[in-house]
């Protein structure tokens, strides 16, 4: 597809971009990498603006977005939580519309899903997810990039998610799902996905030839897989509960064992901060089939893409 047919979209959740259009970011992405690599000057966007607002932390997103539209000829606007006035009382949709009238693209890092929604519902200019609870559409475009550049597809491709079912989890079986993957989480029983977007995963599933399978075995899910990846244990916002989710995932590490368990040639992905010897050993991070620092370049790639085909 065009990926000039995406211009002035949103990027709120993968479940609104169709398989041929993932693969369109994604064939945009590698273009746009081998170009930097060869010092080509991509000033796709000059003159246009980006405002970032973040109310979660973050290093890769906001790095990444920032270098990113800077490298495409525009800027970028930081605006934390002290920026705005959303946390003294003004509705998003005031800062939506207002924002809108000053710059071509607003990235909103935040909690809830459904501030994210009522943004884009009232701004005049594409709404890009930088992270919420329930989705992290951005981080899968990099994964399925990284995943393409070590695989070179991902059709019949089987991923193994280790770890909290939470919005890494969710992005994955959607994204996956639409990509022809088998996509594998395994998470104790009380920290499972929501069987709603399990169940919208295993419908893009059954259109797009691949596979979802919700277990609470991280060697059932391991076993002969093309893909290991696994995440932090307790979230952003989640810090309250991270003794007590350090026991109840003891058995959910990402090491040698798990490894020799997936397929030979298996690459490991974490989208980062990673927690060395809770949901991944340093053995496995630092080894020879992890590409997770790929996969962490890969951001700007992916971001620059996002931005080059909606804005």
């Amino acid at each position: 597809m065009l990926v000039s047919e995406l211009k002035g979209r949103d990027f709120l959740s993968l479940q609104d971009y169709s398989k041929n259009e993932i693969a369109g970011l994604l064939s945009l992405a590698t273009r746009l990498k081998a170009e930097k690599k060869k010092g080509v000057p991509h000033n796709i966007l000059p003159g246009k603006t980006l405002a970032m607002i973040f109310q979660k932390a973050s290093t890769r997103t906001r790095v990444s977005f920032e270098a990113g539209m800077y490298q495409l000829g525009g800027i970028a606007h930081y605006l934390s939580s002290n920026d705005l006035q959303i946390g003294r009382g003004e509705p998003i949709k005031d800062t939506a519309r207002v924002l809108a009238s000053y710059v071509d693209a607003i990235l909103i890092r935040t909690f809830d899903q459904l501030e994210v929604e009522e943004l884009a519902k009232y701004s005049a200019v594409p709404v890009i997810n930088g992270l919420t609870d329930t989705f992290h559409p951005t981080q899968v475009i990099a994964d399925l990039l990284t995943i393409v550049e070590c695989k070179e597809k991902t059709e019949g491709l089987t991923l193994a998610f280790i770890g909290d079912g939470n919005n890494m989890a969710n992005s994955l079986m959607i994204g996956g799902a639409k990509m022809g993957m088998e996509i594998r989480i395994a998470s104790p029983k009380e920290y499972q996905p929501d069987t709603e977007i399990v169940k919208l995963a295993e419908g893009y599933a059954k259109e797009n030839g691949g596979k979802i399978i919700i277990t609470d075995s991280p060697e059932a899910a391991a076993e002969g897989a093309d893909v290991l990846y696994t995440d932090v244990w307790a979230s952003m916002g989640m810090e309250g509960e991270a003794e007590k989710r350090k026991k109840s995932f003891a058995a959910f590490q990402v090491n040698d064992k798990i490894l020799k368990l997936a397929d030979k040639e298996a690459i490991v992905l974490h989208c980062l901060p990673a927690h060395r010897g809770e949901e991944i050993t340093e053995e496995v991070l630092e080894g020879s089939q992890s590409v997770v620092f790929q996969e962490a370049e890969n951001r700007l790639h992916a971001h620059k893409a996002i931005l080059a085909a909606l804005v």
